[in-house]
């Protein structure tokens, strides 16, 4: 784990996955502004004792480190010293799909906050994929597709379009 942190700052995401290094690519423009827009959309609507993070590490183990595009923790834990914050601070993860990231962030990811108990899990992939936990796993998403207003309570109210989150036609 300590060697992950000592990685060059190279634009890359390193995440470790039951020990195993996952190496994601470089982040695209269109990737960053959907990713802004989103926490811009989610600061916007959250209560003052929540914040909203972009790209901060999630450690679920000494073997696992993740690194969602946003996550929804207390205020409190977002003061921490630490780099990371604790899986059971994570009331929202969310990753941002794209050419590179797809199948992990459908797949791989998806069971890995579940099991983490991450009790929201939100892949923007063309649409909008909702999960919530069920036990130890998700359930089958809600999906909203651009063009219609999602309408949330969890972690916290919201009302947005996924179509409207890039800001690239």
């Amino acid at each position: 784990m300590d060697d992950l942190l000592e990685l060059p700052d190279d634009g890359c995401r390193y995440e470790l996955f039951a020990g195993s290094l996952l190496v994601g690519p470089v982040l695209t423009p269109i990737h960053q502004a959907t990713v802004f827009a989103l926490q811009r959309t989610l600061h916007a609507a959250k209560p003052a004792d929540l914040t909203v993070l972009s790209a901060v590490g999630v450690r679920a183990s000494e073997s696992d480190l993740y690194i969602p595009d946003l996550v929804v923790v207390p205020k409190a834990a977002a003061r921490s010293a630490e780099p990371m914050v604790r899986p059971e601070d994570v009331l929202l993860a969310v990753e941002v799909a794209g050419p590179g990231t797809a199948a992990v962030d459908r797949h791989l990811k998806s069971a890995a906050y579940a099991e983490a108990g991450v009790p929201a899990y939100w892949r923007l992939e063309s649409a909008l994929h909702v999960y919530r936990i069920d036990g130890d796993l998700y359930g089958e998403p809600a999906v909203f597709r651009a063009g219609a207003q999602a309408r949330l309570s969890e972690p916290f109210a919201v009302s947005f379009d996924p179509g409207e989150l890039s800001e690239f036609p």
